[in-house]
């Protein structure tokens, strides 16, 4: 059903941070596609269901997830990244618990991979990102 399939239960709750792969989903085709048809809806409707729920969030769109190690290589935040790049399960799961400490005034959505960019201040970087969104 997904993971916010009653968000009823998150009362009280003031920032919720969502780790999404949906445009990794909507970008297979083929088999790959068929295969990941499940996902893909769920991922939408965990997505929807946070929209929709008046709880402040940060959603995290990240690329294809792999086993390698976290904290050796840089960041792509570009529009689009997701749907063909990759990101380390080390560095997304470092990434989240980074976007707890920075709250959105209501929502926030980005897409993150691997890259060139070097980030040592997520506080810096995350604010910067959040301000390029509502602009």
């Amino acid at each position: 059903e997904g993971f916010l399939s009653s968000i009823e239960s998150f009362k009280g709750v003031e920032h919720i941070v969502l780790l999404s792969q949906l445009f990794v989903y909507r970008a297979s085709s083929g088999i790959q596609a068929i295969m990941k048809n499940n996902q893909r809806k769920i991922a939408e409707k965990d997505e929807s269901v946070l929209m929709a729920s008046g709880i402040p969030y940060t959603i995290v769109r990240a690329g294809m997830l792999q086993k390698t190690p976290g904290g050796t290589q840089g960041f792509s935040f570009e529009e689009g990244c997701s749907a063909s790049g990759s990101l380390s399960m080390e560095d997304a799961a470092s990434l989240c618990v980074e976007a707890l400490e920075v709250v959105p005034q209501a929502r926030f959505t980005f897409e993150v991979v691997n890259g060139g960019e070097k980030v040592s201040d997520w506080k810096e970087c995350l604010t910067r990102l959040i301000g390029k969104t509502e602009q």
